[in-house]
């Protein structure tokens, strides 16, 4: 067992990080629906979108890469393989996921973007059934998945979105970076083994969060409008990514897959709550008690078998 696991491996310490990290990246919608008003970014310009995500995940790494070698982890003198094991996570990770979540954006709604960004769970945990000997999957999971997925639904629902309509470019693209996001955390987990999780966290951010910036600089997108105002914003959107980046792959790298992921259908929730509470819209609506209901039994249907075995 890898040392420290006893304590990531607690129970009530993996419910408070992993709802942490949820509620971090949750507050990550309004920052972000700010953050376009800030800087001027008009909706269809995905290019300057790219852009502003390349700054906030590669500074993100770069502030978790200093904090490492403040700390003497081994950030430097990493093998040559290794490196390109991190660069490839990086590139899939950070990159090409949210550039096909971008593009799906772009010809979705907000609302069944927010949806079918969860299947991601589901992917996590089919994944794991087949890498991993001890998460297979149970009725109680196949079962805590589907509350969860319903609960995510519940607090995105609108009129209309019982409408079947699927598009490849629109739906299609989102559920594809969630299948790529889900490939690279169990990728992730299995370089985790062999990297300390900050540095790993922190190379795979900083590399990534490059590629997307080259990318949207050679698309044509520029990030304009700085002030000390949306300097802050992006501030603290960096101290996020890398708190719950680096808190995430320190509970994969020690915990079952499924007890982890299954955490991510609290996230549009929390990002439905904080939208209401700092953005002035809607808070006290039934739906988000009800969701907030749903996702927490999923999580507890998933989670409660997951106590070792003697």
């Amino acid at each position: 067992m890898p040392a420290g696991s006893s304590v990531f491996t607690r129970r009530k310490l993996v419910l408070l990080l992993a709802s942490l990290c949820c509620l971090l990246w949750g507050s990550a919608y309004p920052a972000i629906k700010n953050g376009y008003a800030m800087f001027h970014i008009a909706t269809n310009d995905i290019p300057t979108k790219l852009v502003f995500a390349g700054y906030r995940f590669a500074l993100a790494g770069l502030v978790l890469l200093v904090f490492a070698a403040l700390s003497k982890k081994p950030v430097f003198g990493i093998k040559l393989r290794t490196f390109g094991q991190m660069t490839l996570l990086g590139l899939t990770q950070t990159s090409l996921q949210y550039v096909f979540f971008y593009i799906g954006l772009a010809y979705a709604t907000g609302v069944k973007s927010s949806i079918m960004n969860a299947t991601g769970t589901f992917f996590s945990v089919l994944l794991a059934h087949f890498i991993y000997k001890n998460d297979r999957l149970s009725f109680n999971k196949v079962l805590g998945c589907v509350v969860g997925f319903v609960g995510v639904m519940v607090v995105n629902f609108r009129p209309g979105l019982l409408s079947f309509d699927f598009t490849l470019l629109g739906e299609g693209s989102v559920v594809l970076a969630a299948f790529i996001l889900s490939a690279a955390s169990i990728y992730g987990k299995k370089l985790s083994q062999q990297v300390d999780s900050v540095v790993l966290t922190g190379y795979q951010l900083a590399i990534g969060g490059v590629a997307l910036l080259l990318l949207g600089f050679a698309t044509g997108g520029a990030l304009e409008a700085f002030t000390w105002a949306s300097a802050a914003l992006m501030l603290y959107m960096v101290a996020l990514t890398s708190v719950a980046f680096s808190l995430w792959t320190i509970l994969l790298k020690y915990n079952r897959v499924s007890m982890v992921t299954v955490f991510n259908f609290m996230v549009p929730v929390f990002g439905t709550l904080l939208s209401a509470l700092f953005l002035d819209e809607r808070f006290l609506e039934w739906k988000n008690g009800v969701a907030l209901l749903l996702v927490c039994g999923g999580i507890w249907l998933v989670t409660k078998e997951e106590t070792p075995r003697r």
